[in-house]
């Protein structure tokens, strides 16, 4: 299964991307799925004026990310809150590309804040189920995000691992089912 993490934030010092680098570390470490990091710093996608509705009708320049984007089976979505929603660059990215019928989502907010993005990842619920996508019931909320991975995305706080741990697991148990189901 090719599952790709979105991380929503194009601030050079994101701390969102440390749960993003850790997630795919992690996902790597099984050996079971190939895991793509589309990192929403390095993809300057100007605002949406049409949908890229396939690899070759998109321009040139973001072919790269259409080819990740029209492959994935399932993906993550990593997203600071800005203003009580999600991060716009992610919504200008997903904004690019038709409906993801069926697909797999998990969302993942985080903020050096006591609530984690909590009402970031509400507005994720429903930009999923605008995307006729399938979002795991089980969030990852990353309060004290500053406090919890490192630059690099090493978990720092071994009492959130079990957290970490549930939300990866509840993810690709439906990942996993929905592809059975999409193959059967």
């Amino acid at each position: 299964m090719r599952i790709e993490i979105i991380s929503g934030s194009p601030r050079n010092n994101s701390l969102t991307r440390r749960v993003a680098l850790h997630l795919q570390a992690v996902l790597e470490q099984s050996g079971e799925h190939e895991v793509g990091l589309i990192d929403l710093q390095h993809w300057n996608l100007p605002p949406v004026q049409s949908v890229f509705v396939s690899i070759e009708k998109t321009p040139e320049e973001f072919k790269p990310l259409a080819e990740r984007m029209f492959a994935a089976d399932a993906f993550i979505l990593v997203s600071p809150e800005y203003n009580g929603s999600y991060s716009p660059a992610m919504k200008n990215l997903v904004d690019h590309f038709p409906k993801q019928h069926h697909k797999p989502f998990a969302i993942v907010t985080a903020s050096p804040g006591p609530m984690g993005g909590i009402r970031a990842a509400q507005q994720m619920q429903l930009l999923v189920g605008a995307l006729f996508g399938i979002a795991s019931p089980y969030m990852l909320i990353v309060p004290a995000v500053d406090k919890k991975f490192d630059v690099k995305g090493n978990l720092v706080d071994e009492s959130f691992e079990n957290s970490v741990h549930n939300f990866v697991s509840e993810f690709l148990w439906l990942a996993e089912n929905l592809k059975q189901q999409v193959a059967a």
